[in-house]
């Protein structure tokens, strides 16, 4: 199940944050609870995405993006994720989450999202594609960096691990659907 209860407190707390900057590191507290677990009672990859969101919300929240989106009526969506699992979580164990606008290109935001034991040891680290939306489709970045009165902004230097990762993704061939069947 979604967890509705932990990202409703999640992005209450970051309406409460002072505003980030655009690439300001949103970093917020959490705890791996037994539904978050597999069977060998640690955090599950799966679940890891899930709870991610519960960095990447709030992080909008904090510097202004889901406010802009829910003004201009505007979607997110996510289109890629390379995930480095690192380190397990176990259940009850304590994390921390950090979250950043990395970069962006034409079409695409980057948004890096790493997971910290305790002991400063990074449990995982993760890159998403994300995109904003509208009817139409694909609202183009440039649009978006307008609307959130970065106009002129320049996107930082996309990172060459995440210039490799997306020449991987767009050189590997997709088969048919009929065949992915």
């Amino acid at each position: 199940m979604y967890p509705f209860i932990r990202m409703a407190l999640g992005i209450w707390k970051a309406r409460k944050s002072p505003q980030l900057g655009s690439f300001d590191t949103y970093v917020s507290q959490h705890r791996c609870w037994p539904w978050d677990i597999d069977m060998w009672m640690e955090l599950n990859n799966g679940r890891t995405l899930t709870l991610y969101d519960l960095g990447r919300i709030p992080l909008a929240q904090a510097n202004g993006l889901l406010a802009m989106v829910r003004k201009k009526r505007w979607g997110l969506t996510m289109a890629g994720v390379v995930v480095r699992y690192r380190r397990r979580i176990r259940t009850f164990e304590r994390f921390e989450m950090r979250s950043r606008l990395l970069c962006w290109d034409d079409r695409f935001l980057y948004i890096e999202q790493s997971m910290w034991k305790k002991n400063g040891e990074c449990a995982n680290h993760a890159v998403y594609r994300s995109a904003v939306t509208d009817r139409s489709g694909i609202v183009p970045t440039s649009s978006v960096i307008a609307a959130m009165d970065m106009t002129g902004a320049a996107s930082p230097e996309m990172p060459d691990w995440v210039a490799q990762w997306l020449r991987a993704e767009d050189a590997r061939p997709w088969p048919p659907m009929q065949e992915a069947i």
